[in-house]
């Protein structure tokens, strides 16, 4: 695999936004609401990123919720509870900036203002692609992303890397995920939740009402 390196942009080194920041916003910016995006080379469009930190949050979590993941990448990707455990997964196999890099990327593209758009572009390309990056992204191609095109953004100028690296989780990383004790804890615990005597008297009760 070929290691797309952007050489550095002198302009964007000067810029007073920390590299770090753009992680850090995510992290906070996952942890305000849910999903529901289109993408062209992805899962539909997001107007929020989700947090993942190790915090239970068993009470989001909607019945079967492991079947959905297990199903598409893209419906793990639409489910908040599932973009958090995918991002617990990847934060152990040293991979974590592959989903951050989509995730930021899908909030570039809900982006309107022009003077935030540059400021995001700058944070991306510093965070995830250029050759100093803190959390650099591994994409391939020989596109290379100079200061006209930063100054001059568009909502769809990261789609082509942010496809890559979409196909890279989905064929690599998420067929370990769906194997990986993490998740096949959250199977069990569904399973036994289900078969619990409470769960079931729930279920019957609930059946009793709808048939009166």
């Amino acid at each position: 695999m070929l290691r797309l390196v952007f050489p550095p942009d002198p302009r964007v080194l000067r810029s007073p936004v920390a590299p770090a920041r753009l992680v850090q916003r995510v992290s906070e910016k996952t942890a305000e609401c849910g999903a529901a995006w289109t993408s062209p080379g992805g899962p539909q469009g997001m107007a929020h990123i989700h947090d993942s930190d190790g915090s239970s949050s068993s009470s989001h979590q909607t019945p079967k919720s492991t079947a959905k993941w297990a199903s598409s990448l893209e419906n793990l990707l639409e489910d908040p509870e599932g973009v958090k455990r995918f991002r617990e997964f990847l934060k152990k196999e040293f991979s974590e900036e592959n989903v951050l890099f989509w995730l930021a990327c899908e909030d570039f593209k809900k982006t309107q203002d022009k003077k935030q758009m540059q400021e995001k572009a700058k944070e991306i390309y510093m965070t995830f692609l250029s050759s100093k990056a803190s959390s650099q992204v591994n994409v391939e191609g020989q596109s290379r992303l100079n200061e006209k095109i930063l100054e001059e953004p568009h909502p769809l100028m990261f789609q082509k890397l942010q496809d890559q690296i979409f196909n890279l989780m989905k064929y690599d990383s998420y067929s370990r995920f769906l194997k990986s004790d993490l998740f096949l804890k959250h199977k069990r615990t569904e399973e036994e939740d289900e078969e619990s005597p409470d769960a079931q008297t729930a279920a019957k009760r609930a059946s009793r009402i709808y048939n009166t």
